[in-house]
């Protein structure tokens, strides 16, 4: 019998692939309407997804091959929902993202700033989690995880050796005690007293070094978590505050364009950081301030450093002198990491200014048009092509054969490139708009929108807030691509069909789909910091669960205040009137 669940759970994939499809069959063939039809498909999907069976690129082509049998969508209309705008600006932004991590940038970057905040417990967490923020704002959340977490670990061994190094050495530990050394046997002749006096007080301080060995091991395991936790959370925080940041962003600037294409580029690169910046700022502070209290506890003047001992002072210049070391070898800031730091300045300097809102944008004033046709991806593209144009030193003799002239290589190759970059995710994308096209066609996304008219009777920040718990409790268990690709098509109609603005739930539930803190399989970024062996499931799901609910009301916060008066949520807009029942 145990043989037989051994092989059920190693074909699981296997019996998912044959079953799931078999088991929902019998909905297009009970209810022969496209409606049924495309239900179908999703169901399928999600559940392919959600288990992971079929790789998530893989599972996204379905559409290609299933909406066309189902005679919903043609194979060229559902073909070119797979390259859209989005995707090339998710291209472009991880074209400058891997020049970045090519050239050491954020490295230097990260180490700057720890230099900056210092090495005191609470500092250097803050320092950490800011650095980690600040990089997964423009780069992948593992990429910055998988950088940060290395250098994490220097800083504390270093911490660690340099305490214990103190203890071993008698240093720091003015607090040995002193009443075992005071001890007096007034009974016993002076010179027998004398001796046993030494033998405890040799025996005493062995004690009590064991006893200050354990707990230093004990403090530096219980920071260690703190600082685990800290780079994994911090790198999904990050992510969010740009629209190239994490690619559920990406997702609902594609479902809103396509869902509603009258929307005015309502969600443009400078629209979303106004927004989101905000929410990732009083998010990663909160965040920070929980594992203040998780792992470093209610002593806050221990923790700020205000009460430093040697030992502690010791630690501090240790773990200073490590970040400082690992800085140096980067040496100084050389060409190519200059050109790419200009480069990436100019970029984000576009896609601010392409289209601010309260002014002309520059697109507007250089092609004299009141619709313009550049989006935040040509300027993606265009920074991108330059980083392949730009030579990365301007020494053009090979050393190696002498006297021969050889043109220097540019900031950035195709084959580097094609080692980097993350294709499945473009498919994903893809899948992700075809689905929502399939949706809009079938006339899935109408019928929901009348099956959800009841929640009408609910006030819209109890709809944001129950909708966000939803979106943050299945992310867990999904990629949070496909989460956000799964839900907003219904959210669109939902919002369509009680006369809600469709950013009120689409917004606040793509950030929701961030808030992955609780295990250990649900972003990569948590999967990193757990392979190094110092957490347990336990940890991430006790600091993540506090987290989550923390997250969820920084995001009704957000929706209802700033966001609400930045995208005019109060007031049902006219590109989403699609059907004209709401006046």
């Amino acid at each position: 019998m145990a043989g037989f669940w051994q092989m059920i759970v190693a074909f699981r994939k296997y019996l998912i692939l044959v079953f799931v499809p078999l088991v929902f069959l019998p909905l297009p063939l009970a209810i022969p309407t496209k409606e049924a039809e495309c239900g179908y498909v999703i169901i399928v999907m999600a559940l392919f997804w959600c288990t992971e069976a079929l790789p998530l690129a893989v599972t996204a082509l379905l559409p290609v091959l299933l909406f066309p049998m189902m005679n919903i969508m043609d194979s060229t209309t559902v073909c070119q929902e797979y390259l859209k705008d989005s995707n090339m600006l998710f291209i472009g932004g991880l074209l400058m993202a891997i020049a970045i991590e090519t050239w050491d940038l954020h490295k230097r970057v990260a180490l700057r700033v720890l230099l900056i905040t210092g090495v005191r417990p609470a500092l250097l967490l803050l320092g950490f989690m800011v650095v980690t923020a600040f990089l997964s704002m423009w780069i992948s959340n593992t990429a910055t995880t998988a950088m940060m977490v290395p250098i994490a670990q220097a800083v504390l061994d270093q911490m660690h050796k340099s305490e214990m190094e103190c203890v071993v050495t008698g240093q720091g530990h003015e607090n040995v005690n002193k009443a075992f050394e005071l001890q007096e046997t007034p009974s016993k002749p002076d010179g027998v007293k004398e001796e046993n006096e030494k033998g405890d007080h040799v025996l005493t301080l062995e004690e009590d070094r064991k006893i200050n060995e354990n707990l230093i091991e004990k403090e530096h395991k219980k920071f260690s978590k703190g600082m685990s936790l800290c780079i994994c959370y911090s790198a999904s925080i990050g992510g969010i505050a740009t629209l190239t940041g994490t690619t559920p962003n990406l997702v609902l600037q594609g479902q809103i364009n396509q869902l509603f294409p009258l929307n005015g580029n309502v969600i443009n690169f400078a629209s979303w950081f106004s927004f989101a910046f905000p929410t990732m700022v009083v998010l990663l502070i909160l965040t920070w301030l929980w594992l203040l209290i998780m792992y470093l506890g209610f002593n806050f003047r221990k923790t700020f450093g205000c009460a430093a001992d040697a030992t502690t002072k010791a630690k501090e210049k240790q773990a200073y002198k490590t970040i400082k070391e690992e800085s140096k070898k980067l040496g100084p800031m050389k060409f190519p990491e200059i050109a790419v730091l200009a480069v990436f300045i100019l970029l984000v300097l576009l896609w601010f200014t392409r289209e601010p809102g309260f002014i002309p944008g520059w697109a507007t004033i250089l092609f004299n048009s009141e619709h313009s046709y550049v989006t935040d991806a040509t300027a993606a593209i265009f920074i991108s092509i330059l980083l392949f144009m730009i030579p990365a030193n301007m020494d053009y003799t090979d050393r190696e054969q002498t006297g021969m002239i050889r043109a220097p290589p540019a900031l950035l190759d195709w084959k580097t490139v094609h080692e980097k970059m993350p294709w499945n995710i473009v498919f994903l994308l893809g899948g992700g708009f075809a689905l929502a096209k399939g949706s809009e066609e079938s006339g899935l996304s109408a019928w929901l929108g009348t099956q959800l008219t009841p929640l009408e009777q609910i006030p819209a920040p109890a709809i944001a807030l129950l909708l966000c718990l939803l979106v943050a409790t299945f992310t867990e268990c999904t990629s949070n691509v496909a989460t956000t690709t799964l839900f907003l098509p219904i959210l669109a109609s939902m919002a369509e069909a009680i006369c809600l603005h469709p950013l009120y739930v689409m917004l606040p539930c793509t950030l929701a789909a961030s808030l992955a803190f609780m295990l250990p399989v649900a972003t990569p970024p948590n999967a990193i910091v757990f392979s190094y062996g110092q957490l347990r499931v336990v940890d991430m799901a006790k600091a993540g669960f506090m987290l989550n609910i923390l997250g969820v009301l920084t995001i009704t916060l957000a929706i209802n205040t700033w966001g609400s008066s930045l995208f005019d949520l109060q007031t049902f807009p006219s590109w989403a009137n699609r059907t004209g029942t709401c006046l």
